[in-house]
């Protein structure tokens, strides 16, 4: 069913959802949360298969064109290709990715291309076993690795993109063995900012590294041209002027997500489902809007419809990090969804 579009009260119409379907995680990266891991939510507080499709639907139907899914890690959520696949066949939907570690990837790679994914993220922080290791708490490089793999050869899901958050004093040595992964590879990585939403709350402005300072160390070893950039594209995305030496694909990018040091907030058109069925409009919004509770109390779908406005109309017109009184959101990435 068509509705009337999505739209905030700062006319930014919104296009792009991202779908938690678990705060449960089997790394322990350390941006992320303790070592011991977080109290997860009870199996009732999640959101059922059903649920989220019919509030995707919902959404769908109001102007949302993409849909990320996300966890924790979505592919410990049991037969998680059949949500997939029931995402993939509603109507208007044009873009259905799916971020993930990787862990379980070698074993789901096919099934997630049969069920419909279009785009895949791979979470990897270094390219060196011990220091993946440091970084995850996990040594589970080598099977990350073959699950990429996997993935880069279904060609049902696209260009496959790595993503690896940058933390000053750790990932200025990962640079340009990235780099070099990308033009040998043929796949898109992306450096993403360390941002406030760690589950230790620990989170202070000097372990940031700007983007700009990753590209001008990349930049000195394999000059970089910058592509033009899409709207409401969270990324600045740039490829390689010198071809790949001795041939291959050549054909990789770098891309710098930079929500400290270069907000896109201006055209931002996201908006959050957290696993248990909470709207959020801003990644740091420090406020959630209850979806699970009026469906579960029989809500139709014109009554959710009106929540859902409500709140989008109120959503932040920026995140205001490194700001005076910014304030850290309760929840860390692992129960937002990344």
């Amino acid at each position: 069913m068509s509705r009337a579009p999505l739209v905030d009260g700062h006319g930014r119409r919104i296009a792009d959802l991202r779908v938690s379907v678990t705060d449960r995680c089997n790394f322990r990266c350390q941006y992320c949360m303790p070592a011991e891991g977080m109290p997860w939510l009870e199996r009732e507080e999640i959101l059922c298969f059903e649920e989220i499709e019919r509030l995707v639907r919902l959404l769908v139907g109001m102007g949302v064109e993409d849909v990320r899914l996300t966890g924790g890690e979505p592919l410990v959520r049991r037969d998680f290709p059949l949500l997939a696949a029931m995402l993939a066949d509603i109507d208007g939907l044009h873009d259905l990715s799916l971020t993930t570690n990787g862990y379980l990837l070698e074993r789901d790679a096919a099934a997630l291309a049969a069920a419909g994914i279009d785009r895949l993220n791979v979470s990897i922080d270094s390219l060196q076993r011990d220091r993946f290791f440091q970084m995850t708490r996990r040594d589970a490089l080598p099977q990350v690795l073959r699950g990429l793999e996997a993935a880069v050869a279904e060609p049902r899901l696209g260009q496959v993109k790595v993503n690896a958050v940058a933390l000053r004093g750790f990932t200025e040595e990962e640079a340009i063995p990235f780099a070099e992964f990308a033009r040998e590879r043929g796949v898109q990585v992306r450096f993403i900012e360390f941002m406030p939403l760690d589950g230790d709350c620990a989170w202070t402005s000097d372990q940031v590294l700007p983007g700009e300072e990753l590209r001008a160390i990349i930049n000195a070893v394999h000059p970089l041209e910058e592509l033009p950039r899409e709207p409401s594209a969270t990324a600045r995305v740039f490829r390689f002027v010198e071809p790949v030496p001795g041939g291959g694909k050549g054909t990789g990018e770098v891309g710098f997500i930079d929500p400290v040091t270069e907000p896109f907030c201006s055209d931002c058109n996201r908006i959050r489902l957290t696993s248990d069925g909470l709207l959020r409009t801003c990644l740091f919004s420090l406020h959630e809007t209850d979806l699970r509770g009026p469906m579960r109390a029989g809500a139709d779908d014109d009554e959710l419809e009106q929540i859902v406005r409500d709140a989008v109309w109120r959503k932040e017109l920026k995140h205001r990090v490194g700001q005076a009184g910014f304030r850290q959101p309760a929840r860390g990435m692992s129960a937002i969804g990344g």
